[in-house]
């Protein structure tokens, strides 16, 4: 089973979007995925999970664009320099899981 986590905090702008492409990825794989919304509400969760930024996508625990947990993990928005995560892109970093 592949484990699918969003973290993000209310408000951002791009989480529904993500949280679109990933309903189709979870429609595709059924029962083969599980996916996990995390709300990251205040600067403790944002260290204790690692947050990268809202929204983050990790697949299996690695964040889908591998960026490490930042030193000072705190409240803010994430840039994807080509764009959030395609249901495409996401499938591929699946099978390569």
């Amino acid at each position: 089973m592949v484990k699918l986590e969003i973290q993000y905090f209310r408000g951002c702008p791009n989480t529904g979007e993500l949280l679109d492409n990933l309903g189709e990825v979870v429609d595709t794989y059924g029962e083969r995925v599980e996916m996990t919304e995390v709300l990251v509400e205040d600067p403790e969760t944002a260290k204790r999970v690692g947050f990268r930024g809202s929204p983050t996508l990790l697949i299996d625990g690695e964040d889908f664009e591998r960026r490490p947990v930042p030193e000072s993990p705190n409240l803010s928005c994430r840039l994807y320099p080509e764009g959030l995560p395609t249901v495409d892109e996401i499938i591929t970093r699946i099978e390569q899981a």
